[in-house]
């Protein structure tokens, strides 16, 4: 078979998977009231089911008051959002799979008149959505400490209603990405300034997590160069600093790196085929998982566009390659698991040529 680097299970020091096929997390806006429900429980199950290694979920906002920036989005705090994703988790495993969520705080993007409490404006390190732009709250001491607090909180519950690890969303110019990006974090404190010091509050939060959960819970962190407020940001410019960049997040205790691209086969540096992925990897030792655009032939997004792009099922021969080089460990998969929740099965079978393309009207219901 073709794909069959695919299926080699997978072995860290804290997590085993069947396969190395992770359902990638996408914002899909179906809880009403901030509560998973059996819709989302039956979407969960049914990719379960079709063979995904592990499901990393759609991003749910941690306790803190201005984590939410768009309607109809799981929250994971308060009994009854718990409820409902101990349904989803209990679902996942009975179908023999793993499951984590994506925990999640969206930082300045948030707008004013957002639920649950349309009062609270967004919270930036700098009140920036945009470098030179403050249009929100500059957090204070305290509100960095109750932020930390709140994933550190949310990685607790996640534990006892039984996720298999968490990711912490430290990416596409949300709250924790906002902190590593130099040109919304303007502060001269102990969490702004160079580079290294830009990741302090990713680590802190790692570090909390930690202390929650313990040494042995899976960690995860995803984290992208590119942002929504502009895709041609880069954190970093070579592998110089981008070792800089990673060395205190592993040393805080991420376990698994998640490397979010447009475009999975795009080398991030000049003279070098490795993606982001490849890179991460290859500095720090730790697995990386590589997305962006698994399996279809369009990136998942444009600039300017609000919506996941259409595509086409294209062949995996890309990720292959570059998985059995060892370039990266794990593949995920967005929106043609949307399309096709058995993917991984077809893809396993040979079956692709039974695989429907993406449309757009797939996202306005959960299936």
């Amino acid at each position: 078979m073709s794909n069959s680097i695919l299926f080699k299970p997978f072995e860290s020091e804290n997590l085993s998977l069947d396969n190395r096929i992770v359902m990638a997390p996408m914002t899909r806006s179906f809880s009403p009231g901030n509560v998973p429900n059996d819709l989302n429980v039956e979407y969960y199950r049914k990719r379960a089911a079709g063979g995904v290694g592990l499901i990393i979920t759609e991003g749910t906002c941690v306790g803190h008051k201005a984590a939410n920036g768009y309607p109809n989005i799981p929250f994971i705090h308060g009994d009854e959002a718990l409820a409902g994703w101990k349904k989803v988790v209990d679902a996942v495993h009975a179908e023999g799979g793993k499951i984590m969520p994506q925990l999640w705080h969206v930082g300045s993007v948030r707008r004013p008149g957002t639920e649950p409490d349309e009062t609270v404006p967004g919270y930036g390190p700098s009140g920036m959505v945009m470098p030179g732009k403050q249009k929100c709250h500059v957090m204070t001491e305290e509100d960095i400490a109750d932020v930390i607090t709140a994933f550190a909180k949310a990685a607790a519950d996640a534990k006892a209603i039984g996720f298999d690890g968490v990711e912490v969303h430290g990416a596409h110019g949300y709250l924790v990405d906002q902190f590593f990006w130099g040109g919304v974090n303007v502060r001269d404190d102990q969490w702004g300034g160079d580079l290294v010091k830009r990741t302090r509050f990713a680590a802190e939060i790692i570090k909390a997590i930690r202390a929650e959960v313990g040494p042995d819970y899976p960690v995860i962190l995803r984290w992208s160069q590119w942002k929504q407020q502009d895709y041609s940001v880069k954190l970093v410019d070579n592998s110089s600093e981008m070792e800089q960049f990673l060395a205190p997040l592993t040393d805080a205790g991420v376990d698994i790196f998640h490397c979010s691209t447009r475009r999975f086969w795009e080398p991030e540096f000049e003279g070098s085929d490795l993606n982001l992925a490849g890179w991460t990897r290859k500095i720090t030792g730790k697995p990386t998982i590589t997305v962006g655009s698994v399996g279809l032939d369009s990136a998942f997004t444009e600039e300017g566009q609000k919506t996941f792009s259409e595509g086409n099922i294209v062949n995996l021969d890309k990720l292959t390659e570059r998985m059995e080089r060892d370039e990266f460990d794990l593949a995920a998969v967005g929106r043609a698991l949307i399309a096709n929740p058995d993917w991984v099965e077809k893809v396993r079978s040979d079956a692709m040529g039974d695989l429907s393309p993406y449309t757009k009207e797939m996202l306005m219901k959960l299936a």
